[in-house]
Order: C-alpha cells, then sequence, then structure tokens
C-alpha cells in the first residue's frame, strides 16, 4: 500500500507527499488536468505543443536544462488526451532546484515568438516523421476520426493536421496557458527521504504566490452510442495490408474498464494470447496481432490490430478476428486463463510500485481522478471481476454496431482496378 499525505495551497495547488527513506533521490512530478481533450477543434495540438514549449525558458530561467543537469537531475514529460505530466529526478539535496524550475514555468513561460517558431517546427517535424512519411503513420488519426465523432477524442495528441500547428499564433498560446497551466488545475506529487513539513515549505516559498487563475470547468460533449457497424478503407504504400478494429468502452473510473482490460489480456496480449495463437500460429493469417485499449479518462476504445500475411485477404482475415471475438462474448472465459491474466496485471502494478518516479507519477494521476488512495484500491478491483462480470463485459462492448473497422491496403492492390 502506497502512503502519502496531502494538502493545498491557498491558490488551489494539491500537493501530495510520498515518503521512502530508502533511497537518496527524489522525485518531483507535476501533473496538469489538461490534455487533448481540452483543445478546440480548430485548435488542435496544443497540450502536446506546450510539452515542447514548457522546456523552452520560462520567464525567471531561460534555459530549463542547465541548472537541472549541474544539481545531478534528469527529466521528461508526457502528453496524453487527458493530461500532461512533467517529472524530474535528482538527489534529494538538490531537491529545491526540481521546485525552482517548475514553479517558474507554472508562473509563466518565456513567451516569444522565437521559441514559439522553433517549437512549432520541432512538432512539425515531429508530424511528418511519424504521422505523414511512416508507413500506416496515419492509421489513428483515421481510426479516432472514424470511432469519434462529437468527442474531442477524435483527434491525435499531436493535433488533427499540420497546419493548424504552423498556423499557431503567439496570442493563441498564451491563452491556453494561462486557462489550463494554473496550481487550481494542477497535481504535485514528491517522493522520497523527506518530511511533509519540509515539502510544505518548499512548496509554500515556490509555488505559494503563483496567482491560482480562473478555475477551469471542463464541458465536454458526450459521444453518442454507437448504432452501427463502421468502415473505412484507404490504400497506401505499405508492405501489408493492415487491419484496424475499434469497439467503445467504458470509462476509466467504471467496473467495465477493469474488466475491459482483462478482455485485452486474454484476446491478444502476447504470444500466448488467444487471437496469436489461433490466427498467427494456427491459421497463419496475421504476421502479427495485438489487442489492446486507450486507456482514456472518459470512454476509450477496445483495438484489434494487425498485419495481414502475404497471400491472405483483409476479408477473411476480419472475419477470423470478429468469429474469435464472438466466441469470447458468447461463451467467455475460463477461470485459468482469468487468473493467468490477473497475475500479469498484479506483476505488472507491483513492479511499478517498485519506481520511485512510477509512484509519484500514479499518486497525482489519481489524485486527478478524484482520491490519490485510488491508487491502492486498483488491484482490488481487478480481482472482483469474476468470469461472468467479464462475458458481461464483452456481450455490452463487442457488438458489430459498436465496431468502427479500418482497412489500411497496400496500393498494388489498386492495379486491378
Amino acid at each position: 500500500m502506497l502512503q502519502f499525505e496531502r494538502f493545498s495551497l491557498a491558490n488551489g495547488l494539491r500537493v501530495l507527499v510520498h515518503i521512502d527513506k530508502a533511497t537518496p533521490m527524489a522525485a518531483v512530478n507535476v501533473l496538469y488536468d489538461v490534455g487533448t481533450r481540452d483543445e478546440e477543434p480548430e485548435r488542435t495540438g496544443f497540450a502536446h505543443l506546450f510539452e515542447h514549449l514548457m522546456f523552452g525558458g520560462s520567464v525567471n530561467i531561460p534555459q530549463y536544462d542547465e541548472p537541472l543537469q549541474m544539481a545531478g537531475g534528469e527529466n521528461n514529460a508526457y502528453t496524453t488526451n487527458d493530461i500532461t505530466n512533467y517529472y524530474i529526478q535528482l538527489p534529494l539535496q538538490n531537491m529545491e532546484t526540481a521546485f525552482w524550475l517548475e514553479s517558474d514555468r507554472m508562473l509563466s513561460l518565456a513567451f516569444g515568438e522565437k521559441s514559439l517558431e522553433t517549437q512549432r517546427k520541432v512538432v512539425s517535424e515531429e508530424f511528418k516523421e511519424h504521422y505523414l512519411n511512416k508507413p500506416y503513420g496515419d492509421a489513428w488519426h483515421l481510426m479516432r476520426a472514424l470511432a469519434y465523432k462529437k468527442h474531442p477524442y477524435q483527434w491525435m495528441t499531436i493535433g488533427k493536421n499540420l497546419q493548424q500547428i504552423e498556423e499557431a499564433q503567439l496570442e493563441d498560446v498564451k491563452a491556453f496557458f494561462f486557462k489550463h497551466y494554473r496550481p487550481q488545475n494542477a497535481v504535485l506529487c514528491v517522493a522520497g527521504n523527506v518530511s511533509t513539513e519540509q515539502v510544505k515549505q518548499l512548496a509554500e516559498k515556490w509555488f505559494g504566490d503563483i496567482p491560482a487563475g480562473e478555475k477551469y470547468v471542463r464541458n465536454i460533449g458526450q459521444e453518442p452510442k454507437q448504432e452501427g457497424p463502421r468502415m473505412e478503407t484507404v490504400y497506401a504504400d505499405v508492405p501489408l495490408d493492415a487491419l484496424y478494429k475499434a469497439w467503445h468502452i467504458g470509462g476509466r473510473m467504471s467496473e467495465a474498464y477493469y474488466a475491459s482490460d482483462l478482455i485485452t489480456e486474454i484476446a491478444g496480449n502476447g504470444f500466448a494470447s488467444r487471437l496469436y495463437q489461433r490466427l498467427v500460429k494456427e491459421e497463419q493469417l496475421f504476421s502479427n496481432i495485438s489487442c489492446y485499449h486507450t486507456g482514456s479518462i472518459d470512454p476509450g476504445l477496445l483495438v484489434v490490430e494487425g498485419k495481414v500475411r502475404e497471400g491472405r485477404t483483409i476479408e477473411e482475415a476480419d472475419e477470423a478476428v470478429e468469429k474469435e471475438m464472438q466466441k469470447l462474448a458468447d461463451l467467455g472465459v475460463r477461470d485459468e486463463e482469468l487468473q493467468k491474466a490477473k497475475n500479469k496485471i498484479e506483476a505488472m502494478i507491483v513492479f511499478e510500485d517498485m519506481n520511485l518516479l512510477s509512484r509519484a507519477n500514479n499518486l497525482a494521476f489519481y489524485e486527478l481522478l478524484g482520491d490519490a488512495n485510488l491508487v491502492n484500491q486498483e488491484w482490488d478491483r481487478y480481482k472482483a471481476v469474476t468470469t461472468a462480470s467479464l462475458q458481461k463485459t464483452a456481450q455490452d462492448i463487442l457488438r458489430k454496431e459498436n465496431c468502427s473497422t479500418l482497412y489500411y491496403k497496400k496500393k498494388s492492390e489498386t492495379a486491378a482496378l
């Protein structure tokens, strides 16, 4: 069980303290409650752009990395559809450096045309490299737009298109920052051989004077229930046909989320999974196949994707996937299959808890979900899933009318058209 203490500053910043006396390091994690779902349809990719801008210098510190490196620290960040997370690990005696750095960029970035132009170029190149010029790179742009018609999950973290990133203006960027990157929209978690009193003093010293800003109230239209199967076919210069199928599932806090996660383990995570054994090894329809979910806070997607083996058709591959998933819904899973999947998840939870940064990140994330103590209830929620409840979840989600399918075909097939 992860132990922690919490307090809040007058400006609304929530602070968590996790004490680990066995480590000489300190982890400082700042989680902002902003992601792709908080963007406007005509200004997408801003949350991810800020992940880059936050390292471009703040109002009092022109170079972020230099003082951190001098303090023996390392840092990184990531953006998802739901959150933006920044984290630092450094020797305990230099922990205050992390407070100084993180508080200054929360206070204000050093907004300038030069910094924006530099990071715009970086993100634009990332867009081209990973999504435009890479085989299958635009598959998830297509899949999200196919599966979501109202919710902002319909676009990728990188943004809807390159043009919106290239046309991002300084005033738009500033407005996005002061709307979302405020103390009351953030969770600070400090982990290491620290005391709560020590963290309180440092939090007040470095974060206490930052203006709270206006409270951001999220108002996102919920995705309507999908009433019929959706289908799209594209042709591209790729080596093999690829199949993508996605079913809508419950949100992160729903009971069905845990059953859905276990379904992905059983159906398509690893060489021993049902889909791999049946469709790769036995029927040799796919060269590889996987099943996973998007892990979104709002209702997400359970996904099957695979590359179709040369000489087999994508249509027969699709039919075989639907048959296997329908079998899972109709017949459920065996007790030993469910227990094996639970064992893998338990091992993953234990492994994550061994890492100081992971603990700090997880505590901050669950606090954002409503209560950091939820991290200690996670395994119990997996244990509560039975073969019966898993089958019911499978029957609820693995319906044809709840499915979106993308055929990603190699261009050579068009020659006969």
